[in-house]
């Protein structure tokens, strides 16, 4: 009985930790043609990607956060270094799957 109640209090203990987001949670970037709303969980968990894949070689932290125009991306800089129409959906002419309004 006492590893049982021992096996419980792990879990409850460990329990938040393993229900924290994902890498960074969910970031909003602040747009004038609406806000982008990244999920570290989409791209982690569900394209299993790893964090090396974008950091720090494309993306340091939200305190280094440097502005990256459409221009940029559709250059390959930021998320257009995936978001190019090989690796992953272009940014070009999808501005819906990103931008919320």
């Amino acid at each position: 009985m006492r590893k049982i109640l021992i096996v419980l209090a792990l879990l409850v203990i460990t329990a938040p930790s393993a229900m924290a987001a994902v890498g960074g949670g969910e970031i909003i970037l602040k747009n004038k043609g609406g806000d982008v709303i990244f999920s570290h969980e989409r791209h982690v968990v569900g394209l299993e990607q790893t964090c090396q894949a974008c950091h720090p070689k494309l993306f340091t932290n939200i305190k280094q956060h440097k502005t990256v125009t459409m221009k940029d991306m559709k250059a390959g800089a930021s998320c257009g270094a995936c978001h190019n129409g090989t690796k992953a959906f272009e940014v070009k002419d999808n501005c819906a799957k990103c931008h919320i309004k």
